[in-house]
């Protein structure tokens, strides 16, 4: 008989082993769902985003209240603030006397034209203001003469009055005495009215006289002082004919060849004062509003700075640029040259309490109405309003509040999507 194998088996419990079967499942089945778990979030932002775009590529910032500086900075050209330009009096032939780049002081001649025709006009002139100031001499004298004259008729006729009133006493005496007829006193009673008459048409007539040549005598001055104002005009556009320099300073262009046929107001050349610059700068036109005379200015010179003051605005727009002028404020620099670079900053309001935010591309992709603010990984399509805005900063008006956190890169990248996943 063949023996079997069971008295070599042993009874294994089966309870252990299903245990740990049970405990892997539960192990796996809690693994699963906390992986689950832990992905849900981004699955449902995954889900929810429109666009999903690279973490790397952005930059950030947080809304934040601090004091506020709005400003503008832009490139400034050094120009002299007075650089007159100088024009042609008359018509003539021209002749200059420097170059373009000569030093020259005020006062110094620079040109003179030659005009004969003004030259002619202005002896004419001349002569006639003699004939005239003669003119008046001989008036003058001839006054005097005549008022002479008729002072003269006028003591002759009183000296005539007073005999005839001695004479009508002494008759009057005769006449209570006897000695003279009524006839003779009555004679010379008519004597003294003729004199009294005589004498009060001659001071009448002397008055008149005075006053029509003292008319006449006024009408020849004023012929003179005319003429000679005529004369004055003249002598001030010959004066002219020789053209000198307003300024100290230097040559700075001649419009004119030697001996060149001008007419009048022509430029001639410009002059240079070399003591006094301003800053000429070209500011967009999206600050042009913004913009009025005497706003603090920081000017930027090598490696220092300079206070200076907005001292002119152009009223129009060019090429949407509005030019205005930075002048210093204190003393300038030394060394400065004309048509130098140097920069400027134009502060153009102050606040001491704003909601600000670093300023980014998103501010000129975004055209200052949009902004996206990120919470958890994803983006969120914001509107906004923008206040002023300086170089490194922008107001936050409405839309968004302290601590939150945007997106101030460009953008572009966004297209106009409402939700963005921002992968890390």
């Amino acid at each position: 008989m063949i023996r079997d194998t069971s008295a070599q088996d042993a009874a294994i419990d089966p309870a252990p082993a299903q245990r740990r079967r049970r405990r892997l499942i539960l192990g796996g089945v809690a693994a699963a769902a906390l992986g689950i778990a832990a992905v849900s979030p981004a699955l449902t932002r995954w889900s929810a985003a429109d666009l999903s775009v690279d973490g790397s590529q952005l930059r950030y910032a947080t809304v934040t209240r601090s004091r506020f500086v709005s400003d503008v900075a832009v490139q400034g050209q050094v120009v002299a603030a007075v650089s007159p330009t100088l024009y042609a009096a008359t018509a003539g032939t021209v002749s200059t006397s420097v170059n373009a780049g000569d030093k020259v002081s005020k006062g110094q001649p620079l040109a003179t034209i030659d005009s004969p025709e003004l030259l002619s006009e202005f002896e004419r002139e001349r002569s006639t203001l003699l004939s005239l100031q003669a003119a008046y001499e001989r008036q003058r004298i001839q006054t005097r003469a005549e008022n002479a004259g008729n002072q003269q008729t006028v003591d002759l006729a009183l000296v005539t009055l007073k005999a005839a009133e001695r004479e009508l006493e002494r008759y009057r005496n005769a006449f209570q005495q006897g000695l003279v007829s009524r006839q003779e006193h009555d004679r010379r009673e008519d004597q003294l009215a003729e004199a009294q008459v005589r004498y009060g048409h001659a001071l009448q007539n002397a008055k008149m006289q005075a006053e029509k040549l003292s008319f006449e005598l006024r009408t020849s001055e004023l012929d003179v002082e005319r003429q000679r104002g005529v004369v004055a005009n003249f002598q001030r556009r010959v004066d002219e004919l020789t053209v000198r320099s307003p300024v100290d300073g230097m040559v700075g262009s001649i419009a004119v060849q030697q001996r060149a046929a001008v007419m009048p107001n022509q430029p001639l050349l410009t002059v240079v004062d070399l003591s006094v610059f301003e800053i000429e700068l070209a500011v967009p036109e999206s600050y042009a509003d913004d913009l009025a005379l005497n706003m603090p200015a920081e000017i930027t010179y090598g490696s220092s700075e300079y206070e200076g003051r907005l001292t002119s605005i152009s009223p129009e727009v060019r090429n949407s640029q509005v030019v205005g002028r930075v002048r210093f404020a204190g003393e300038a620099p030394a060394d400065l040259r004309q048509n130098q670079r140097v920069s400027v900053r134009i502060v153009l309001e102050e606040k001491a309490d704003a909601l600000v935010v670093d300023r980014g591309a998103f501010f000129e992709s975004g055209g200052g109405r949009v902004a996206y603010k990120v919470d958890g990984g994803v983006a969120r399509r914001t509107l906004i309003a923008t206040g002023a805005s300086s170089i490194a900063k922008v107001e936050i008006a409405q839309g968004l509040a302290e601590g939150d956190q945007i997106v101030i890169s460009s953008l572009e990248p966004f297209g106009r999507a409402e939700t963005v996943l921002i992968r890390n």
